[in-house]
């Protein structure tokens, strides 16, 4: 069952979300007797999280003064990749002000990767995107306790294990921070203001480096009770598959991921099977994931045919997943998205035929629209709520 959110939290997130506002609509759309409104209003101009924002249109009688998010407001919103980190700041509306992107291996370990996060937003508050920071939120790429805002034996992140996260960037830039993996912040992006806007039940698939969950069920992320809900790489699909960097055999995300997929490829190009491949492999001594989607635009029947056998294998996981939770909606996202129509094909057709009629009857199996913007997206809605609910 939803929770029943503060009337402060629900009146940030609807300026946050839908902008300026006169505080007779305010009242309307959260059904709030006027004088309660107008004191709880107060109290964030108070707390310079509400300004004014002008007059409205004039409708014919007298124009009534709009309120909205302090302009002032920033949100720092920071996804870290296997091997990328995106950092973007934002405005109370979540629109960027300041972006920056880079290369970076998150086995070079905490210590490393916070360190260049924070030059980062230092950087930005130079160039002068922000004065201060009001929150702060952070995607990464394993498991982590939600409560406690660490991450917890991530097995591609060598020296994060309960490294407080939260609690250095707390103090580093003094405002609440929140600690989430990244496939949560990628649906909650995607939700946020990508295909899945509204929509209360849902899958978000990331495919890349690893592969993962984000589940929304009745309008909230569902996380389990210790924060790893969702982690589907590490589903068993091959009992004699390779061995997967959690340690177990034939996981999903050790048979087709970002590494596994360009271990095919290799091989494949090795063989001899896939001219494709083996021209890249001769010319640069390397084939990757995106050598596989060219490959398979230009017609490679061995590189579709990778790709398809890992479409297949995701569908059949979402397949059971579909029956357990009857979501309105599958998004796949990550780095192997680029796969394109080929992968969601295939993967729609193993959902469609293996799960209940019912169940599939109307669910769209979609690409992310935010692409690889979904997790910074996510990151900047998590960075406010945090922000927002200290303000009780």
């Amino acid at each position: 069952m939803r929770t029943v959110e503060p009337l402060h939290l629900r009146l940030l997130r609807l300026l946050r979300d839908a902008g300026p506002a006169s505080r007779a609509e305010l009242g309307d759309r959260l059904q709030m007797p006027r004088p309660r409104l107008l004191a709880e209003l107060e109290r964030l101009v108070g707390l310079g999280l509400v300004a004014e924002a002008g007059l409205a249109a004039s409708r014919g009688g007298r124009r009534s003064t709009l309120v909205e998010l302090d302009p002032r407001l920033r949100f720092a919103a920071v996804d870290l990749g296997a091997s990328s980190i995106d950092v973007e700041v934002v405005n109370g509306r979540l629109e960027p002000v300041a972006a920056y992107a880079e290369p970076a291996d998150i086995r070079s370990g905490p210590k490393v990767i916070l360190h260049r996060v924070n030059e980062l937003l230092h950087k930005a508050r130079v160039d002068g995107a922000y004065e201060k920071l009001d929150g702060v939120g952070v995607g990464v790429p394993g498991p982590v306790s939600f409560r406690d805002g660490v991450p917890v034996s991530p097995p591609i992140m060598p020296g994060w294990d309960r490294f407080p996260v939260r609690e250095l960037l707390t103090r580093e830039h003094g405002c609440p921070a929140v600690v989430d993996n990244d496939v949560n912040i990628m649906a909650i992006g995607e939700r946020h203001g990508g295909v899945a806007h509204s929509i209360d039940d849902f899958l978000f698939v990331k495919i890349g480096t690893g592969i993962g969950c984000g589940i929304y069920l009745s309008g909230e992320v569902y996380r389990g009770t210790d924060g790893c809900a969702g982690d589907i790489g590490h589903i068993q699909v091959d009992a004699h598959g390779a061995v997967c960097s959690c340690g177990n055999v034939g996981c999903l995300e050790a048979v087709f991921s970002g590494a596994a997929l360009a271990r095919e490829a290799v091989a494949a190009a090795r063989a001899g099977t896939s001219p494709a491949l083996a021209e890249r492999l001769a010319a640069r001594g390397v084939v990757t994931a995106r050598d596989v989607a060219e490959g398979a635009v230009e017609g490679d029947v061995t590189c579709i045919q990778l790709i398809r056998d890992g479409g297949r294998r995701v569908g059949q996981v979402l397949a059971g997943l579909v029956s357990f939770t009857n979501p309105s909606m599958i998004v796949i996202g990550g780095g192997l998205a680029q796969l394109g129509h080929i992968l969601l094909a295939e993967i729609r057709s193993v959902v469609y035929r293996r799960s209940l009629p019912l169940a599939t009857g109307n669910l769209p199996v979609v690409l992310s629209e935010l692409g690889p913007r979904a997790g910074v997206a996510g990151a900047a809605v998590l960075a406010s709520d945090v922000a927002f609910g200290e303000a009780s």
